[in-house]
């Protein structure tokens, strides 16, 4: 067994340890100062903890309440040196870190520090809750079960990392009013074992006036690899101008909008996996453009390879272009020039110019600017069946509107919708025809024709060898140049070429939209200091072992000093296991596997190396409590047609015989329909209809003669 003295040296050992630090003697006479109790020497105070700086009088409203005792850390280095004492497990680390912050009066367990933007002088506040899984309403974590950490141990705590809406900076920090709102900037959640989830984040378009998307992230980023977080999960759900992110930074760019941070795919629902994920992908940034069935696309298509001179031939070409276009400024306009009947250019000998009479619109766009009871899909029905029959029976020539109003008749039943089409098409462009109508001089009868329509091509380059020569033109009758899309019409380009793509692969599509589940995982980091850092794992007695449905956890962070002994390290392991979960509150720890040698022999002799992981065997685990699994202590049975086997959060349904859940959009039911009073799976029906003639046969009473 170890000695009292190592006893008394592992229990000064309990928070973090601490680096030591060339202003360590200074921090030393600022006995005001907090500093983490250790055995090493204690590290400097930040240098970030001094007074708020002064903001802008503009700002100043915006600053949320507080006193001169707040901490105040560096908005792009949160959360500053105080980084440097962070070394130990995640459940130290954050109970040292909440320490510095301290707590506000009659704000419960909620803790909040400051963040302060010295390019902007906004200060923003970023608030701590930590909430107990004894006492809480809901102490299995839902998160966890959708992530596929339904087999971890319910945590003893979880710590909420909120940073709140701009109108509530100026309100009281309350734990109960925090919790169980979704308006929050930012929402982590984390467990006392280092799995956390990124519950929620508002950048710009959510309502945040100072900070961006990007700003927030890369906060919580900063934050989870300062505290030694594990692993963090997210649900990516994220849309801009009602385009899931997910579906156009993965064509456009091959990885989400979290992937700039280093998260990658966890799993997918219904049984997606990563290979049919990048399958599906590729399928759809390969895909060519021309082979998109817009109307709409195909037209925008030949002004962007104007404007940027580029071929854009797939689809990933296509968005990463438009993408682009919403940076670019329009150049300046060229000033005007007094224009003359007849001017003279240069032109190479193989240039043609393409001239229209006079510009036309295409009539989808003429039918937005309409005002009718119609819809968009039936006008435009319509002008391609008139279209139809002037082409069949006008023979190139012109025919009257009472010619072209009987040959559509068959066709378009309500008189009121042909009457108004025909009465808007005048120099219009339906599919690749313009329809020109005009009037008899004599008469003053309306008459339509149809010419050939060819989209507007991009000028030929001009060959080095290739002698111009001068060329006169009618500069009346020069095509007018493409007009610069502007931001709005370049997001309306994307969402056009988003819902063209799903149409054209909807199976692909829809197998991106399902790959919701993202995380990033830190593991075990070896560190340059003098410290040894193990993961220990639990190992069931054969009793216990029979009572368990679900797989082994990962094992807890264990961290001990060079020169620290077994018995140490053994009360060490016993103490992370009792500190972190509900089920080994109770828990006494006996020996250790992966480790040769007695108590008091040093780690460093046992055979084992830092990173290695260890099992600890011991008696005391509370087998009869209702927070053991963050999945519960039901087992859920999942066995979908689409082969999934776990819950992924999607909506199911249980058969009603055989208590097997199964996806509603996979068994047919619509997501916004109700699921029936009594459910049976594909092989409990097929069964029961093929038990059905002998049920009847022996339930038939014979007839008596």
């Amino acid at each position: 067994m170890p000695s009292t003295r190592a006893l008394r040296r592992l229990d000064l050992r309990r928070s973090p340890p601490v680096r030591p630090s060339p202003q360590a003697a200074a921090a030393k006479k600022e006995e005001a100062s907090p500093r983490p109790p250790s055995s090493s020497s204690a590290s400097s105070s930040s240098s970030s903890a001094s007074a708020p700086p002064r903001h802008p009088a503009g700002l100043s409203a915006a600053a949320p309440r507080c006193g001169s005792a707040v901490r105040v850390y560096p908005l792009r280095d949160f959360p500053g040196t105080d980084a440097a004492a962070l070394c130990g497990a995640f459940r130290d680390n954050v109970r040292w870190l909440l320490k510095q912050w301290g707590s506000a009066p009659g704000s419960g367990s909620a803790w909040h520090a400051l963040l302060s933007d010295e390019r902007t002088g906004a200060v923003v506040p970023i608030v701590a809750v930590e909430e107990l899984a004894a006492t809480s309403p809901a102490p299995l974590c839902d998160p966890c079960r959708c992530a596929g950490w339904s087999h971890h141990w319910v945590s003893k705590r979880k710590y909420h990392f909120i940073i709140p809406a701009a109108v509530d900076w100026d309100q009281p920090f309350r734990a109960d009013a925090l919790l169980g709102r979704s308006d929050h900037l930012l929402h982590g959640l984390i467990h006392s074992n280092g799995f956390g989830h990124l519950v929620t984040i508002h950048g710009c378009d959510g309502g945040s006036t100072f900070l961006s998307g990007c700003q927030i992230m890369d906060i919580w980023d900063q934050l989870c690899a300062a505290l030694r977080v594990r692993a963090v999960s997210v649900v990516d759900l994220t849309q801009k101008h009602s385009v899931d992110l997910r579906l156009l930074l993965g064509v456009a760019k091959g990885e989400t909008w979290f992937g700039r941070w280093g998260y990658c795919l966890a799993k997918g629902c219904f049984n997606v996996s990563a290979s049919t994920y990048s399958a599906a992908l590729e399928a759809l940034a390969a895909l060519p453009v021309d082979y998109l069935r817009s109307r709409h696309v195909r037209r925008v298509v030949s002004i962007y390879r104007r404007l940027s001179d580029k071929p854009l031939a797939t689809v990933r070409e296509f968005l990463c272009c438009l993408l682009d276009w919403k940076h670019c400024k329009a150049p300046l306009s060229p000033p005007s020039v007094k224009t003359f009947p007849r001017l003279t250019f240069l032109l190479p000998k193989s240039c043609v110019m393409k001239r229209l009479r006079q510009p036309c619109q295409r009539f989808e766009d003429v039918v937005d600017l309409l005002q009718c009871r119609w819809s968009k899909k039936r006008l435009l029905n319509a002008a391609e069946v008139v279209v139809d029959k002037l082409r069949e029976h006008a023979n190139g020539t012109k025919i009257s509107r009472q010619a072209v109003r009987d040959a559509a008749r068959g066709a378009i039943g309500d008189t009121g919708l042909l009457d108004f089409v025909i009465k808007s098409l005048n120099d219009t462009v339906v599919g690749n025809h313009i329809v020109r109508r005009v009037p008899d001089p004599k008469n003053r009868v309306l008459h339509f024709s149809l010419e050939e329509y060819d989209e507007p091509e991009p000028e030929p380059q001009l060959e080095p060898d290739l002698e111009p020569e001068p060329v006169e033109l009618d500069s009346e009758r020069t095509p007018h140049a493409v007009r610069w899309p502007s931001t709005s019409e370049v997001e309306r380009d994307l969402r056009a070429v988003c819902r063209a793509m799903v149409e054209a692969r909807s199976e692909a599509a829809q197998a991106v939209l399902d790959c919701k589940h993202w995380w990033k995982c830190w593991g075990l980091r070896d560190e340059s200091d003098d410290q040894l850092r193990f993961l220990v794992e639990w190992r069931p007695q054969v009793r216990e072992a029979t009572e368990l449905t679900r797989p082994m956890p990962p094992g807890d962070i264990v961290v001990v000093p060079l020169h620290a002994s077994i018995g140490e390290l053994l009360i060490e392991a016993e103490h992370a296991l009792q500190e972190t979960y509900c089920f080994f509150e109770g828990f006494q720890a006996e020996s250790l596997d992966g480790i040769a040698g007695e108590n008091w022999d040093p780690v460093m002799l046992g055979g084992a190396e830092s990173g290695d992981t260890i099992g600890v065997h011991g008696h005391g685990a509370d087998m009869e409590t209702g927070l053991r699994c963050q999945g519960g202590t039901e087992a859920w049975d999942v066995q979908c047609v689409c082969g999934a086997q776990d819950d992924d959060g999607e909506r199911m349904v249980a058969c009603d015989a055989c208590n097997v859940w199964h996806h509603t959009r996979c068994v047919g039911i619509a997501d916004g329909a109700p699921v029936p009073p009594l459910f049976l799976c594909m092989s409990c029906g097929g069964a029961l209809m093929a038990a059905g003639p002998i049920l009847d046969e022996a339930l038939t009473v014979p007839k008596v003669k």
